[in-house]
């Protein structure tokens, strides 16, 4: 942020602001020391409920600890506004900040950007006041330098375009390393979904640029402060489309003082076990919403019909259960549970009518004679031979190994063509030594919901580039968050896998959450409008039903773009990519994931230092250059993007007109697009 505010309102004022920044400090030193090293009462000793309150306790301390540690690199507050005489009890004047600070007596020094009183920063306008006089952003170093700060007065003479200025030079100011935090530039509809209700759950359609990523992990920081004892008890979530994106994100929440959030990808939490690659059309195929009918019909194809009845014998005494009795009691039960639960309540009916009979002559069986029947070899016999005990590995490797069984379950669901993608050309010996790729442990989970339901539910899940997810996918997420909410983000122009669910009606229906509020985010602060139109026009092709999204920053030369021949390709990359580093902040060359390896060996001769995005956890802190394969593009953002030989990137996937619209979309400032071959049609427009 450029200092010009302060010089206007003179150099004591910037002094006195960096002296209160310095006491803030201070006073957030002592609220650490306060808590730091305080010895935690234990109560009582090994009882179970003492146990567990002193583990919470612990719990608790601990938490409460790494809140209250100072980050260095991040500012303390961000913001301020000055009220009317009267508007909030004695106080004239807050401090907006990322947490709560005291000055040791109680008196607020900063008030924490989720707190009620803090919404006039986001939502006061001048038709609007809420009684405030004006409203103060401040400018940071890298380093949490407060360099200066510009004022908003609502009242008075109105300078035109000020706080779009604060927005524009905030966004503007460049990055390397990980993603920022956006709590000083939220802007009223992002601010609308940050603060909306825990439930029911919300899902963001946002295109390139306009903060949906951002919006969704501040609303996690915001829930965790209003809801922070009901999320408490089933955790937090946050499931990314791959590693290298979460280690783009990592530090957002942390810097909002919430530090007790897992953050995973779908294949770490599901799908730990895989080790098979899937061809494309198997892998869409096992994707799909049909697949749940398929396996539904599988399992329980393992359940019979009975051909023999039940003889108990207890001494001389001898009890029967007739075959007709055996069946009707199977037939009441087949699928009006789970798979598990009917087999152990067929063995327990079987023994109620045999406790019946002992009741028919005279005598007084209990709960302990029926659970003894139920555990009895005649029982036991029937029930393996009815309702056999089966695992999920065991259903799944006979529907892949056997055509003809899993012709049985698909019906009409699946085409012979289907079918045959998914039938193993070397079927594994027996279910035990089977390999599974990860989507295969997506069904795996399917069935042993099915098989015995998952106890537990997340309080919040929130999912990121959902759009990219198949239908069992959702599934398997929204089993594991059943009674609590979601935030759902994503762009379905975004939409690069072939199993993708389809429309965003699909996927919360999948996820089990149809009633969740769908908001639309079109606005794109962070992608240059020049850089946002170009892009836009391929949006007829890969999403005719969305809406143009709109850029609402200009800036100049943002994008350029570059056709070379053969031979100088690589030396217009190498320039561009030089000329960028010239400047400030981060550069990312772009280009499909086979090509990667030898531009980024290109610009190593040419004396360049670049990363290669995927090849550690943190690449993209170690150098202002990455090398990004296309693939993995999707949710990140550089202040400067080469994007190299378009083409190659649309054709290497069955959607790459899709994938090359997320990486024409990743640059904040300037975007250099150098080819050799045609661009597609809708570019060359």
């Amino acid at each position: 942020m450029v200092d010009s505010a302060h010089t206007l309102a003179g150099t004591d004022e910037l002094e006195a602001e960096r002296a209160f920044l310095t006491e803030a400090r201070a006073a957030l030193a002592r609220m650490y020391g306060d808590v730091f090293g305080r010895e935690i009462p234990v109560i009582g000793g090994e009882d179970n409920d003492e146990r567990f309150t002193n583990e919470a306790n612990q719990r608790a301390y601990e938490q409460r600890t790494r809140a209250l540690i100072d980050l260095p690199d991040v500012p303390l507050f961000f913001g301020r506004l000055d009220y009317e005489a009267g508007a909030i009890e004695e106080l004239e004047r807050i401090y907006i900040g990322r947490r709560h600070v005291h000055d040791g007596t109680g008196a607020p020094l900063v008030i924490d950007w989720r707190a009620p009183v803090s919404v006039p920063f986001y939502r006061a306008t001048r038709s609007d006041r809420q009684r405030v006089l004006l409203r103060r952003r401040y400018g940071f170093s890298d380093h949490a330098e407060l360099t200066g700060f510009e004022d908003e007065p609502l009242i008075g003479t109105e300078v035109a375009d000020q706080a779009d200025a604060f927005l524009r030079a905030e966004i503007e100011r460049p990055r390397t390393g990980p993603m920022r935090d956006i709590v000083a530039t939220i802007q009223p509809e992002q601010d609308d979904l940050v603060r909306a209700a825990l439930h029911p759950s919300v899902c963001v359609q946002g295109a390139p640029g306009t903060g949906k990523t951002a919006v969704g992990l501040h609303r996690v920081a915001y829930l965790l402060y209003t809801e922070r004892e009901r999320l408490s008890r089933g955790g937090v979530v946050i499931v990314g489309p791959n590693r290298s994106f979460l280690s783009y994100i990592r530090k957002v929440l942390p810097a909002l003082g919430e530090v007790d959030v897992r953050q995973t990808t779908i294949d770490e939490w599901i799908s730990q076990a895989a080790v098979a690659v899937d061809e494309p059309e198997a892998a869409r195929v096992k994707g799909d919403a049909r697949m749940a009918t398929v396996l539904h019909r599988a399992l329980w194809s393992y359940v019979g019909t009975p051909t023999a009845g039940v003889l108990y014998s207890k001494g001389s005494r001898r009890y029967r259960v007739h075959e007709d009795e055996v069946r009707e009691i199977v037939s009441s039960l087949r699928e009006s549970t789970r798979y598990a639960p009917g087999r152990n309540a067929l063995a327990q009916r079987i023994a109620h009518v045999v406790l019946v009979r002992m009741e028919e002559r005279a005598e007084s069986p209990d709960d302990r004679v029926q659970n003894a029947v139920a555990r009895s070899k005649p029982v036991r016999e029937v029930q393996d031979a009815v309702w056999p005990r089966v695992f999920p590995e065991q259903v799944l490797h006979r529907l892949f190994s056997d055509a003809e069984f899993l012709a049985q379950a698909a019906g009409d669901e699946f085409s012979e063509d289907e079918r045959a993608a998914l039938l193993w050309t070397k079927p594994a010996r027996s279910w035990k030594s089977a390999k599974w790729s990860a989507a295969d442990t997506v069904l795996l989970d399917e069935l042993e919901d099915s098989i015995e339901r998952s106890s537990g539910s997340l309080g919040h899940l929130v999912l990121d580039e959902a759009q990219d997810l198949s239908a069992m996918q959702l599934r398997a997420l929204g089993r594991r968050c059943r009674t609590g909410s979601a935030t759902v983000l994503g762009d379905l122009a975004q939409a690069t896998t072939a199993w993708a669910a389809g429309s965003w009606d699909r996927v919360l229906g999948h996820l089990e959450k149809s009633d969740a509020v769908v908001a639309e985010l079109d606005r794109g602060f962070r992608v240059p409008a020049q850089i946002i139109d170009f892009a836009a026009r391929l949006l007829p092709d890969i999403a005719p039903t969305l809406g143009v999204p709109t850029g609402v920053r200009t800036v100049e030369k943002a994008l350029s773009v570059i056709e070379a021949d053969e031979r100088s390709f690589v030396d217009k990359l190498v320039d561009a990519c030089r000329a960028d580093l010239g400047g400030e902040g981060s550069v990312a060359l772009i280009a499909a994931d086979d090509q990667v390896s030898a531009l980024m060996d290109a610009l190593v001769a040419a004396g360049l230092e670049p990363a290669l995005l995927g090849a550690g956890e943190e690449e993209m802190d170690a150098t202002r250059l990455v090398c990004v394969p296309a693939s993995l593009a999707k949710g990140l953002e550089f202040d400067a993007v080469v994007v190299a030989e378009p083409a190659r990137i649309v054709a290497a996937e069955p959607r790459g007109l899709h994938r090359l619209y997320v990486v024409l979309t990743r640059a904040v400032s300037r975007l250099h697009i150098i080819h050799t071959e045609p661009l597609p049609a809708a570019l060359s427009q």
